[in-house]
């Protein structure tokens, strides 16, 4: 948290910044971010910036990559339960996840956090969060930055965003060139919603009087908790993937749904033709659905509806590829092939009832 070095500590908490608390927060995320650390990290005395010697002798054409993003109002809902040790976890995945779409490994990233107070203890349980984020990617969190709004946020307000950098072999940088006549599409399971379309889901909760501190049954837990359901963090899976079979493209299913997503990753003159009879989506779709009387399109327009991630392969590595998947405890199936055509991905069929 960047400090008032002027001296006037009393004018400045007397305007709501409290540096006390902000020192004691940066205390208290130290252990935390310690259990990132990778060996490239270099330590800069000053604590102005995070520094990470890139190992050159790795690579022959080493080509870095970079991605930034938040978490949306999902925030909005760990504040309304006052649960804020997984939202950091999310930010991370919104990150390096799409990092590894071009093929790169993600090696570290850099936070931000607004609020409107800072809480130590809360503070620190986001960037726990993060952390955790962080190990389960394989990258360092060498650096952040927390700021103070008053009078720009209530005390209990915040939000959160992070950017990330990877590396990939210049010759190995993968994408939409790569994707071939015959490919097989495969899917990855997502663990909910992710950190996308929750202005809906709040629109839903809010509009149909839900309680997210009730149980429910048919999704097997409470409401507000599964709703808080950390976003899958696929960079290590995808990493492994590439280094045991030829993927020939990714693509991180956000905002817009699977469909657009995938033809995001798809050359001109290819689509693909994705079945939904090959998985049944999580409860929390069909129940997101019902309660809010959503119909089956704008639902696969927002939502991901069970799969967060893809990856294109050459049919003869198909079967390899679902193997380290499922090695890897990843849920992974067929959902499609490449063929001839107008570029987009297509949803055909009806989905699997469980």
């Amino acid at each position: 948290m960047a400090a008032d070095s002027t001296g006037t500590t009393g004018a400045y908490a007397a305007a709501g910044v409290d540096i006390a608390a902000g020192e004691r927060a940066v205390d208290l995320m130290k252990r935390h971010v310690a259990r990132t650390r990778r060996p490239e990290q270099v330590t800069d005395a000053s604590g102005f910036a995070g520094l990470f010697r890139l190992d050159t002798a790795k690579y022959k054409d080493p080509v870095l990559a970079t991605s930034t993003d938040g978490v949306g109002t999902k925030v909005m809902l760990a504040q309304q339960l006052d649960k804020h040790d997984t939202i950091g976890i999310d930010l991370v995945a919104m990150v390096v996840d799409d990092l590894v779409v071009s093929g790169a490994e993600p090696l570290f990233m850099t936070d931000y956090i607004a609020t409107g107070a800072v809480v130590p203890e809360r503070i620190a349980e986001i960037v726990g969060g993060i952390a955790e984020g962080c190990h389960q990617a394989g990258c360092a969190l060498i650096g952040g930055e927390t700021a103070e709004h008053p009078g720009a946020m209530e005390a209990n307000e915040y939000d959160l965003a992070g950017a990330g950098t990877g590396v990939v072999e210049g010759d190995a940088i993968l994408g939409p060139d790569r994707v071939r006549e015959g490919d097989v599409v495969i899917a990855m399971g997502s663990s909910g919603p992710h950190s996308n379309g929750y202005s809906l889901v709040r629109h839903i909760v809010d509009s149909a009087g839900l309680d997210l501190r009730a149980e429910v049954p048919e999704l097997g837990g409470v409401l507000g908790e599964v709703l808080l359901t950390p976003t899958r963090v696929y960079a290590k899976d995808c990493v492994a993937l590439t280094e045991a079979v030829e993927v020939h493209a990714y693509s991180h299913i956000t905002g817009g749904g699977l469909a657009a997503n995938l033809s995001r990753s798809l050359p001109e003159g290819m689509e693909a033709e994705l079945d939904r009879s090959t998985w049944a989506p999580l409860p929390v779709f069909d129940y997101l659905a019902d309660k809010g009387g959503v119909s089956r399109q704008d639902m696969e327009a927002t939502f991901n509806m069970g799969v967060g991630m893809v990856a294109i392969v050459a049919e003869a590595d198909a079967e390899r590829a679902l193997r380290v998947l499922a090695e890897r405890d990843v849920p992974a199936w067929r959902l499609g092939t490449v063929k001839n055509g107008a570029g987009l991905a297509t949803l055909k069929g009806e989905y699997r009832r469980t």
